[in-house]
């Protein structure tokens, strides 16, 4: 019966050596990824006030020049944040599960954001006239909240990395690991 006990126990920690060793393989996080995520995340706010700004636009009288204007300002800071996010999917793989994470939401995120500015860019020029009806509306309010939904979303994983980075700080401070 010890015997048989004694094995069990020696099985398990082989086996939890074995479930251990991938775990601490796991790939560290990456600076030039979250220095990037960073600034994917000044961009981001930049195109969420923007979209926020116009989306201010439906609840007022202002002529779709003012729209025009402002679609230029989102469609800058969705370019620039497109070559970030481009920048990121490069160097994808040299990240940790996390950044690897983060990379693979923004993207469809800011894939969709731009194909509803595109929308809605193309609608104004169809339709100068046409900027107080709620279809036109309805484009530069899904662009503000997806372009808040964006920001959020990248905001919050570089606050993740932060928060993690100060963990690991203070454990090594504290030599716990």
């Amino acid at each position: 019966m010890t015997i048989i006990r004694t094995l069990t126990l020696v099985g398990s920690f082989a086996l939890a050596g074995g479930l251990i060793a991938p775990l601490c393989a796991v790939q560290a996080d990456s600076p030039d990824i979250s220095r990037l995520l960073a600034d994917a995340r000044q961009r981001a706010v930049q195109l969420q006030h923007d979209s926020e700004q116009m989306a201010t636009f439906t609840r007022s009288k202002v002529s779709w020049h003012s729209y025009a204007t402002q679609l230029t300002a989102v469609k800058e800071h969705i370019n620039q944040t497109g070559k970030i996010v481009a920048d990121l999917q490069a160097v994808r793989d040299q990240g940790a599960p996390w950044q690897q994470t983060a990379i693979d939401r923004v993207y469809p995120m800011l894939k969709e954001l731009a194909a509803n500015t595109e929308t809605t860019i193309n609608t104004l020029n169809d339709h100068q006239g046409r900027v107080h009806m709620q279809p036109f509306q309805d484009y530069v309010q899904a662009n503000a909240e997806m372009a808040t939904d964006l920001a959020k979303v990248i905001g919050d994983f570089v606050d993740y990395g932060n928060a993690k980075g100060k963990a690991e700080r203070l454990a090594a401070k504290l030599e716990i690991d």
